[in-house]
């Protein structure tokens, strides 16, 4: 490996570890608000690693064909939203500089915890319960599951103080999945103190979501280092599902119905930073590892730790 691959991967470790060190306070945000920022993460997780990018010389009129893989885990406090990513791409040139491609994704998470301590409160319905009111949540389980596919045209260019550089944009449809997706809880402290239940975000979510990126291949022996960024808009917003129950009580809703808005589906930038080594075919996403890392707790707030490492291979 090159001295510049070496720096550039001791500087992403490094970084990636300092982000991990630095764990903001678990427990101060709703249940509920943690169980809509979760996935919202994991839609961000899959929009980093999109296999929308060509790599090498590809002769013109031929296919290239990607495969992706890779592992996430969202968390806070005790509840984590973890597992596999799997997707896959094939690109044809349609000239020297412009190429249309195609893919296809499944994501498939785990949501568990043994046990999380935060306030109880719901938008998504009124209940009998003095809430908002800490509480103690137990048997956390479920199962995210994000399936969609796109289409796109990538345009290659080696011109400008961009030097060389290319163009992403498209389109693509997704469906979010939450089954089971649910905690018992215990109210700890207020009038409702020692109320029982369950409460349940189950439910399906489809998106059109636009997308449109740049990547600044750079090259450096058999290795190639290509920052790149990329904005997707999820459309429409949705509105949260949920229900809850207690004793004398069982209520569902969605936030629109309470007049609280629609939440579900935010605007994403994504930064990455894919290295490849060329005589394989093979990359590795670096930068996607420490923006997402960064990126999350911030933008959805709530979140504590998240990370993700995605690998690519090229035929």
């Amino acid at each position: 490996m090159s001295h510049i691959a070496t720096r550039a991967a001791a500087m992403v470790v490094a970084i990636f570890l300092l982000s991990m060190s630095a764990q903001s306070p678990a427990a101060s945000h709703s249940f509920e608000f943690v169980a809509e920022h979760l996935p919202e993460a994991a839609m961000d997780n899959r929009f980093a690693v999109l296999p929308l990018w060509s790599g090498g010389n590809t002769p013109a009129q031929s296919w290239q064909f990607t495969v992706q893989g890779g592992v996430a885990r969202t968390a806070t406090g005790g509840v984590t939203l973890g597992g596999a990513m799997l997707s896959a791409a094939a690109q044809r040139p349609l000239d020297d500089r412009w190429s249309v491609l195609a893919f296809g994704f499944r994501d498939d998470l785990r949501f568990s915890g043994t046990s999380d301590q935060r306030p109880l409160d719901t938008l998504v319905t009124r209940t009998p319960l003095a809430l908002p009111a800490e509480a103690l949540f137990t048997n956390l389980g479920g199962r995210y599951r994000n399936t969609g596919a796109g289409l796109g045209f990538n345009l290659k260019q080696d011109r400008g103080w961009l030097g060389e550089h290319q163009w992403v944009v498209g389109a693509l449809w997704q469906r979010e999945q939450l089954r089971d997706y649910r905690a018992n809880y215990r109210v700890l402290e207020g009038a409702s103190s020692g109320a029982t239940g369950l409460v349940d975000y189950s439910g399906d979510y489809n998106f059109v979501t636009p997308f449109a990126g740049v990547a600044l291949p750079r090259h450096s022996g058999s290795w190639s280092f290509v920052p790149l960024a990329l904005f997707a808009i999820p459309l429409p917003r949705r509105a949260l599902q949920g229900r809850i129950t207690g004793t004398g009580f069982d209520l569902s809703g969605d936030t629109t119905r309470t007049g609280s808005g629609k939440h579900f589906g935010d605007i994403s930038v994504t930064l990455g930073l894919d290295a490849t080594y060329e005589t394989w075919g093979l990359s590795v996403d670096l930068g996607s590892l420490v923006s997402q890392a960064l990126i999350e707790p911030v933008v959805h707030k709530g979140i504590d730790r998240n990370w993700m490492i995605s690998v690519y291979k090229r035929f």
